[in-house]
């Protein structure tokens, strides 16, 4: 008996200790598509998508919680479309970014996902969020189908590898997440649709140089040709601070929005700007990017979350 008792509890261990590495898989798993996905990243451009929609429901009337089936499907077909950008991005990038310190810990650096299995799943993932979007609104798909090919095909396959403008290619398909939004249930996109558009179009380059630059030797050394890389900081420095000034007055065509909004964005459009000015006597270059770069965060979230506040 004692015997018996003492194989059983062997058993026991042994079964709870492979539950343990299966489920250690599991969660190694599922962080490594969460990872490939960049989920962090939807998860923010989620809010500019809300943004769209809400402000559309507001200008065309359209009872919002009486339809929330919209909502859902809208922001999860775009999350799903973006999420199924971002994995193709590693699936594709995955030989230079093994070579860059901030990239090489992704999955597909370190081979610990299979290249099939992220293609399969980019590929899974951007085709059911155009699904889901085509179920709300045909014009909405064809916009997530756009700024998906523009980052996928244009960006990360092209330009991203052989020219300096491929933050510009980057820029149009990190643009239409408002669009996606608006179009859902307005296809046909007021004049506000479009300024959010290019809002974050215009918004999009000094954010992303302020990043090269602090890895500009990251980028050197992949041999990506990103700006600060092939025409150095100087240029870099004066094509983000020239963005920031057209980005100021073009956010203030939204003044009917009122006057939270409109003081709102001229105090951060200003605030902005005089950093990127102050980058021209800093001798840290480095420190400034950073700087740029956590400002160009803050900016937008508290923008777009205003914008959906101040319409309430």
């Amino acid at each position: 008996m004692h015997k018996s008792n003492t194989v059983a509890s062997t058993a026991k261990v042994m079964d709870t200790d492979m539950g343990n590495v299966q489920e250690e898989a599991g969660n190694k798993m599922r962080k490594d598509y969460q990872a490939l996905a960049k989920a962090g990243i939807v998860s923010s451009n989620l809010i500019t998508v809300f943004a769209g929609i809400f402000l559309a429901s507001v200008y065309t009337d359209f009872y919002l919680l009486q339809n929330l089936h919209i909502l859902i499907l809208t922001m999860v077909g775009s999350g799903l479309v973006m999420a199924g950008g971002y994995t193709l991005n590693n699936y594709i990038d995955h030989d230079i970014d093994s070579l860059m310190k901030h990239t090489q810990d992704r999955p597909t650096a370190t081979g610990s996902v299979k290249l099939s299995n992220v293609l399969f799943a980019g590929l899974i993932q951007a085709a059911a969020g155009i699904f889901m979007l085509a179920a709300v609104e045909i014009v909405a798909a064809v916009i997530g189908g756009v700024g998906l090919v523009v980052y996928v095909l244009m960006y990360t396959m092209w330009l991203k590898r052989v020219s300096a403008l491929s933050t510009v290619a980057r820029s149009i398909s990190g643009a239409v997440p408002p669009l996606i939004g608006w179009a859902a249930i307005d296809p046909g996109l007021h004049i506000y649709a479009w300024l959010l558009f290019v809002i974050m179009f215009i918004w999009q380059p000094p954010h992303f140089l302020s990043l090269a630059m602090r890895r500009s030797n990251e980028y050197e050394a992949a041999n990506v040709p990103m700006l600060p890389v092939v025409a150095g900081f100087a240029m870099t420095k004066r094509q983000i601070v020239l963005y920031v000034a057209i980005l100021l007055p073009v956010s203030l065509f939204l003044y009917p929005f009122g006057g939270v909004y409109t003081t709102a964005a001229a105090v951060l459009g200003l605030g902005w700007l005089m950093l990127g000015l102050a980058g021209f006597t800093m001798k840290d270059d480095s420190k400034w990017a950073g700087m740029m770069f956590v400002y160009s965060l803050i900016y937008l979230t508290i923008l777009f979350v205003l914008m959906v506040i101040v319409h309430f």
